[in-house]
């Protein structure tokens, strides 16, 4: 008897950091959800930033681009 097993991928998605200076950074999120729950980038953003892993800043916009 053949059943069928789905694999489960890690799915990374890309998004683009825009800062009020003119500045882009781009930040990677591992085992990110659907696009419904891209509103979690923006803390997740401001997180990076304490941890030094994206550049200080005003962030302006976070827009998904991968």
């Amino acid at each position: 008897m053949y059943t069928f097993r789905k694999t489960i991928l890690t799915k990374s998605v890309m998004f683009a950091v825009s800062y009020d200076d003119g500045r882009t950074a781009y930040l990677v999120v591992e085992n990110h959800g659907k696009a419904s729950e891209d509103y979690v980038v923006g803390e997740i953003a401001r997180e990076r930033q304490e941890q030094g892993t994206l550049p200080e800043g005003t962030i302006l916009s976070i827009k998904r681009v991968r």
